[in-house]
């Protein structure tokens, strides 16, 4: 898919257009056994069952399934894969003099209307030998995913580079929200936000309902993709995710909307310009 010899389109370029950031382009999966790669695998599984389990419940889940795994081993493969059990946690360190908490901003805000409100929020994606992470942002009126990433690293660079992308193709939202991730409350990330004057919302500490929208997306996409199919690395989950995303902002019916997909709540004049070809084929 990338072209190296291309003299028309820079490999940065080629990435943007392509969905995927430089270092998703290079990456090679290492520093983790098979072991822990399928424990992972099976953490994440379970998690999206029961996303109230902290590492100590999550390690009796793998010992029951048959795995010797102690709770330290658990809780740090969990951090790697950027989750946490739902509950409120105490507070065991203090936050980065950098990075700024903002208040949540919608609670009892009535949202009527597209761009009024988007969201985003990373999900870890497991493939043949390694994970990468993937961002989405949302429009939260009509689940339409605007824009999305894939890395191989957890930086906040990537975020970015979705957020840079998705308000030179949208516009900007009233607010936008997301949780209290170190990417997002960067001063990398949050600086876009305000030079574009967009108001800034966090969810509270532990408070997965807050963005309750977007956990339902990642539910969605790997019962109905991921796990599905056995990808084998970072351009194939490029080429499986987007057309999943395709067939869920343009085909996939909302029971919400009473059987309209969000790409029709998000926009009734239906526009696909700009979509890749190869996602036209695979959602047809």
């Amino acid at each position: 898919m990338i072209e190296h010899s291309n003299d028309k389109l820079t490999i940065k370029n080629q990435c943007k257009l392509l969905c995927i950031s430089r270092s998703g382009l290079y990456y090679t999966p290492k520093g983790e056994s098979l072991l822990n790669l399928k424990l992972m695998r099976l953490i994440d599984e379970q998690f999206m069952k029961t996303p109230f389990y902290g590492s100590r419940q999550m390690a009796r889940h793998l010992r029951r399934e048959g795995y010797c795994v102690s709770r330290h081993r658990v809780r740090r493969l969990m951090r790697k894969m950027g989750i946490q059990a739902i509950y409120q946690v105490p507070k065991t360190s203090d936050p980065h003099p950098d990075h700024k908490i903002y208040p949540y901003a919608l609670r009892g805000l009535k949202i009527n209307r597209s761009n009024q409100v988007w969201c985003t929020d990373i999900t870890y994606i497991p493939i043949k030998g390694g994970f990468l992470y993937l961002i989405a942002v949302m429009d939260w009126y009509s689940r339409k995913v605007l824009s999305w990433r894939l890395s191989n690293t957890m930086e906040a660079g990537f975020c970015v580079e979705a957020l840079e992308e998705v308000l030179r193709t949208h516009g900007t939202p009233d607010i936008f929200n997301t949780d209290q991730g170190s990417q997002f409350t960067s001063s990398e990330f949050t600086n876009v936000l305000k030079a574009n004057d967009i108001k800034i919302s966090m969810d509270g500490k532990g408070r997965w309902m807050d963005n309750v929208f977007i956990e339902r997306l990642w539910r969605s996409l790997k019962y109905e993709c991921v796990y599905l199919n056995a990808i084998e690395n970072g351009s194939q989950a490029r080429k499986e995710i987007g057309a999943w995303l395709y067939f869920y902002n343009h085909t996939r019916p909302h029971s919400t909307f009473n059987g309209l997909t969000p790409s029709e709540v998000y926009n009734p004049v239906l526009d696909i310009e700009g979509v890749p070809p190869q996602y036209l084929k695979q959602a047809a």
